[in-house]
């Protein structure tokens, strides 16, 4: 996939586990290991909103564009 998803970076660094960002967010944690792991094919706006508002950060420091 061209496009890396670093939440794990982001948690770290917030000191915060997934469970707790599924919590603040509102999906399941398996959801959110889903586009962890890059196997989500999209992720809504307010999703990403809510990801970046719970992490404060912004989209591009979770998101990655990679050539393949």
């Amino acid at each position: 996939m061209a496009i890396i998803v670093n939440v794990d970076v982001m948690l770290a660094k917030r000191k915060m586990q997934s469970k707790e960002l599924a919590e603040k967010i509102g999906i399941t944690t398996a959801n959110l290991s889903i586009l962890k792991t890059g196997k989500a094919k999209g992720i809504r706006f307010d999703t990403l909103e809510a990801i970046c508002e719970a992490l404060n950060c912004q989209p591009g420091d979770i998101l990655e564009y990679t050539k393949e």
